[in-house]
């Protein structure tokens, strides 16, 4: 009797009468590809030959399964060393597209096995992979025990599931536990299709290749999946193995994350270094995102056991270092009544800090948890934004402001100080927490930052200094770095942030650049023979921005106690030549709210931050009034007499360059020194110098005040002399005997914020009222 079963069904013990192997007329058990899961997982070939059966009798039978089994794995690209045993079974990989020859070959000779009998006999059979299969080992040799009636019992070697079934072979790893594969069909680039994948879902990740090449499910047709891979895809052939993890793309959080680098997907790059002694990282290399050995400080907050708990509840703390106390809560899906919570003490990631009861079912949680990159973390609800994102940039912080929560771009050609801005947020703007992520950018940018911020310190309201490096996390996937990547590290910034936000914090993640992920978008979407739209990008380029950018905003977080958190994005955009007209710029400027427009011209000037004043905008400013208000009421009508300023500047410009600036009238002249001052002293700042560096937000405040407070007076003095006998006030004359209350004006930016806001707020108040009385002055002698 010979038989063909699906995979199953495994083999152990079987008995066999002692009767002649005889033809049948039933066809053969068979099962060619469909959309049953069990289809692509393998076919189970045995033979069974009677104890009766002389040499001769049962040796061309033998020959003959044995030629149809050996054809099949040559087809299968199989190793040339497949054993022949009377009893013994055989695991062969399924066709693509055809039945096995064998079918053929055995159709008379061979009894179908159905699902009912595969039931019954499953208990006592094994599966079909033997121990030479998986470790090389010869099988033990076949014993045999005569019973009544003259039956005997084969017992078989003993066999054991292949790693696709959770077992191990040599070239697979079984960490995920997978339980079904694919065959690579195709490779083109970073994208992979892959056959045999019925029952796949979009975004699961899987292992490519025999190397374990990380990727993501982003297309199915059938039973074919394509797959973008985030390694480098060379040396992948046809037929390779895709193993299924039957899991979205996460990421790892819990302590750990703040002070560290990571890559797109989430690894570590500082333990794949020291593992592997590489600049390079390999590739399937495998490494936990986080550190499950190392001791955290855990510290439990007022539950007790028995004590109802639901999703986002904090339940303790973790010391993570000097400047951030991490604190832990209950996964959003999760709730439960409370049976086991650790004492206060050191644990690690692995340790179970947590067990609840839900519906007579127990539930262990450490202080890790995962969640999927692509899912926005549920919050209560959303707020309205009411605090301003205070960057240290005067232009930024008084004339074109962000909230905490909200969406900023920064596009500009190269060259113009993207980066400088975006990292100038990380180190001195008012968040609790910053994620950089750098997609696509120079690798020494990279290297710059890691280098600078260890050395760089915040003062804290007790006075200590601490390294900015204790509250940032970066996300490294430099322009070097396979192309796919890119995509997964916006998304995994913005998860890490979100995990933060829950926590009550003020969040800012920086992407640098959104262009190149958009360009990554754009090589996938070719490679997958997409309709082009403008420039060659996705016709779902701005979709995918306006999904990314939605998942900013301030909310009330989930559980309890009651608190706000906030993510606010800023995005670096660089156009190619410049052109604000690209669809990526285009497609951002229609979803954020507040947009820094870099000037390469006035970066060819040496004039930083490079922001243009009269082409950028926030839509934030009415949000923020209230604020302001509380701040320094008079700041909102000092902010627009500034923007005033600085445009009838660029109307006169037009002028001057016709008729020169001497025939302007005295207004005009004291307006375009005054724009001047704006420009050069005010709205133009050294990221290199102590002093300048960074700018309170009291300081730029009184800064604008006084400039402006000068430029009112001096038009009240012209006005005031105009209509009266005796020498006429003219700018010529005003700059020329308050000399020396310019320069002060020019010098207020070299004012140092290490002195303290009460001494600079003196000094600042001491010039407002030095302009007020030098113009007085003034008007009194030239009456």
């Amino acid at each position: 009797m010979a038989r063909s079963s699906s995979p199953s069904l495994s083999l152990s013990r079987c008995r066999f009468a002692a009767a002649y192997l005889l033809p049948s007329s039933r066809s053969i058990f068979f099962r060619s590809q469909s959309s049953n899961r069990r289809s692509n997982l393998g076919e189970l070939i045995e033979i069974d030959v009677a104890a009766s059966q002389s040499q001769s009798q049962s040796d061309p039978l033998s020959q003959k399964l044995e030629d149809a089994v050996h054809r099949i794995m040559v087809r299968r690209a199989a190793p040339d060393w497949l054993p022949f045993l009377p009893g013994a079974s055989y695991w062969v990989p399924p066709r693509r597209s055809q039945s096995h020859g064998i079918a053929k070959l055995v159709e008379k000779l061979a009894n179908p096995i159905g699902d009912e009998e595969s039931v019954s006999v499953a208990s006592g059979r094994g599966w079909p992979c033997s121990d030479y299969f998986i470790k090389g080992v010869e099988p033990e040799s076949v014993e045999t025990e005569m019973a009544s009636g003259g039956e005997f019992e084969f017992n078989l070697f003993n066999l054991k599931m292949p790693a696709f079934y959770g077992g191990k072979l040599t070239t697979f790893e079984d960490d995920e536990k997978e339980s079904e594969y694919g065959y690579v069909r195709k490779v083109s680039g970073p994208v992979v299709v892959a056959d045999g994948m019925a029952g796949a879902a979009m975004y699961e990740l899987v292992r490519v290749g025999n190397d374990n090449l990380i990727g993501e499910i982003i297309r199915l047709e059938g039973d074919s999946a394509t797959i973008q891979v985030y390694e480098e895809t060379a040396g992948l052939t046809v037929n390779d193995p895709v193993l299924r993890t039957h899991k979205p793309l996460s990421v790892e959080l819990g302590p750990g994350i703040l002070g560290n680098i990571f890559d797109g997907i989430q690894r570590p790059l500082k333990t794949i270094a020291k593992r592997s002694g590489d600049v390079y990282i390999p590739r399937g290399v495998s490494v936990p995102a986080l550190d499950k050995d190392c001791l955290w400080e855990f510290q439990p907050n007022d539950f007790v056991e028995g004590d109802t708990i639901t999703g986002g509840d904090l339940y303790a703390t973790v010391f993570e270092n000097t400047l951030m106390t991490h604190r832990v809560a209950l996964p959003p899906d999760a709730m439960g009544k409370i049976t086991y919570l650790a004492p206060a003490g050191q644990y690690s990631l692995k340790d179970t800090v947590l067990e609840l009861e839900f519906q007579g079912v127990k539930k262990s949680y450490t202080m890790l948890q995962s969640w999927p990159v692509r899912t926005p973390r549920p919050v209560a609800s959303k707020l309205a934004a009411d605090t301003p994102l205070l960057t240290g940039q005067r232009v930024l912080d008084a004339l074109f402001p962000s909230v905490l929560g909200g969406t900023c771009a920064i596009p500009g050609a190269f060259g113009c100080g993207k980066t400088v801005i975006s990292q100038a947020l990380s180190k001195y703007s008012n968040s609790d927490a910053v994620v950089y992520v750098g997609c696509g950018e120079r690798g020494n940018e990279m290297a710059e930052v890691l280098m600078d911020f260890p050395q760089l310190t915040m003062t804290l309201p007790d006075g200590r200094e601490e390294s900015v490096m204790k509250r940032t996390t970066l996300v490294a996937n430099t322009s070097n770095m396979p192309v796919a990547a890119r995509e997964a590290s916006i998304y995994t910034g913005i998860t890490i942030a979100e995990y933060f936000r829950d926590m009550g914090m003020n969040v800012s993640m920086m992407a640098d650049s959104t262009s190149r992920w958009a360009e990554a978008l754009r090589e996938i979407s070719g490679r997958l023979a997409e309709m082009p739209a403008d420039s060659g990008y996705p016709a779902y380029l701005a979709a995918r921005l306006a999904s990314f950018y939605e998942r900013a905003g301030k909310v009330k977080c989930l559980g309890g106690p009651e608190r706000d958190g906030s993510v606010t994005i800023v995005g670096a955009v660089s156009p190619p030549g410049g052109d604000f007209s690209d669809p990526v710029t285009s497609a951002t400027l229609s979803i954020v709210q507040v947009f820094w427009g870099l000037d390469k011209k006035l970066a060819q000037r040496k004039h930083f931050p490079s922001v243009n004043w009269l082409i950028s905008y926030s839509k934030y400013s009415t949000a923020l009034e209230s604020f302001y208000e509380k701040f320094d009421p008079d700041f909102i009508n000092i902010r627009t007499k500034a923007r005033e300023v600085l445009q009838r500047e660029d109307d006169l410009n037009e002028i001057v360059q016709l008729v020169g600036k001497d025939a302007l009238a005295e207004g005009d002249k004291i307006t375009l020194e005054t724009a001047k001052l704006l420009r050069e002293d005010y709205l133009a700042q050294n990221a290199f110098t102590p002093y300048d560096k960074f700018c309170p937000f009291y300081k730029s405040v009184w800064m604008m005040r006084n400039i402006i407070h000068f430029y009112n007076l001096a038009n009240q003095s012209v006005e005031r002399a105009a209509g009266m006998d005796g020498q006429k006030i003219t700018y010529t004359l005003i700059k020329h005997r308050l000399g020396d209350l310019f320069y002060r004006l020019v010098s207020q930016k070299f004012e140092d914020p290490a002195e303290g806001e009460a001494a600079l707020v003196a000094k600042f108040k001491k010039l407002y009222e030095d302009l007020t009385a030098g113009f007085r002055a003034l008007e009194d002698e030239t009456r």
